[in-house]
């Protein structure tokens, strides 16, 4: 069984003892942005390195 529930908790099991419920929390909102993120580039929702330079650019100008 590799599912949703079986990875999360393997997840939590790899976590030290001493961790909290908010940590904990942290680390599955990061797994699931992480995740999120290369859906959508695997889907060719990504921004080229090059767009974001220029971005960047801008902002870092201000």
């Amino acid at each position: 069984m590799n599912g949703v529930k079986q990875q999360v908790i393997r997840m939590i099991e790899a976590l030290p003892e001493e961790i909290t419920v908010d940590d904990i929390m942290a680390e599955l909102y990061f797994k699931q942005q992480v995740d999120t993120g290369l859906k959508e580039l695997d889907e060719g929702k990504g921004i080229p390195h090059e767009e974001v330079e220029k971005r960047m650019a801008k902002w870092l100008k201000r």
